[in-house]
């Protein structure tokens, strides 16, 4: 290792990617990670992680982007995965209106589990699609306007836009760690091996509002 890898600051970023069975959470995040999809990748069952390293700034960003199960039997033992979490991505199905139906209660729980502010993202999963989308663009932006969310509509199958949503999430986490520690005498990031606190200032629900990206508006 060289003495300028040495000499970075090094942040690790917890993330969960939420939403009902099926809607292609693993995919999006095999995509991602390895650039890989299964068609028929089956359920998960409880939590799997990896972990991604990107560079702002000069400084090491390491994301630990965890899967949770959609499943309602296992909500119980996912629930404890919220806690440290900085970054979520909701995602919904395109294709099934229960799914974006369902995205209010995972946000519910994201709150009630989550112990720190959580940059969020809504994602509108398979894209690809677009002959049988039951839920419309402008639908999703609405309601992440409405949220303060982001939102992104992402196809694991043919990749557009996963890498996207995913470095939305940790560069608005990494901006908002960044700004608290050159903004304050006492650093308001606790950074430690598994999680960053974010100490919020009541208008990032604005902030993030702003912005809006999808694939398949025409």
């Amino acid at each position: 290792m060289s003495s300028d890898d040495e000499g970075r600051e090094e942040y690790l970023f917890k993330i969960v990617i939420i939403g009902d069975s099926a809607v292609g959470k693993s995919n999006l995040l095999s995509r991602y990670a390895r650039n890989e999809f299964n068609l028929h990748s089956k359920a998960t069952i409880g939590v799997e992680f990896q972990t991604q390293s990107l560079d702002f700034d000069g400084k090491e960003v390491r994301a630990q982007i965890w899967d949770t199960a959609g499943q309602e039997r296992f909500r119980a033992v996912t629930s404890a995965y919220y806690r440290g979490a900085v970054g979520a991505l909701v995602v919904y199905d395109i294709t099934r209106r229960t799914t974006f139906d369902s995205v209010g209660r995972w946000l519910d729980e994201l709150k009630t589990h989550s112990d720190t502010t959580v940059a969020r993202m809504l994602v509108g999963n398979k894209c690809d699609l677009e002959n049988i989308r039951d839920v419309s663009v402008e639908e999703g932006k609405s309601f992440a306007e409405a949220e303060g969310l982001f939102f992104i509509e992402t196809s694991a199958l043919d990749s557009t836009n996963v890498r996207k949503a995913f470095e939305i999430v940790i560069g608005d986490i990494y901006n908002n760690v960044s700004r608290k520690v050159l903004n304050s005498d006492t650093p308001k990031a606790e950074l430690s091996l598994n999680r960053v606190t974010l100490v919020n200032n009541g208008n990032a629900g604005s902030k993030q509002s702003e912005s809006y990206f999808s694939c398949c508006s025409r």
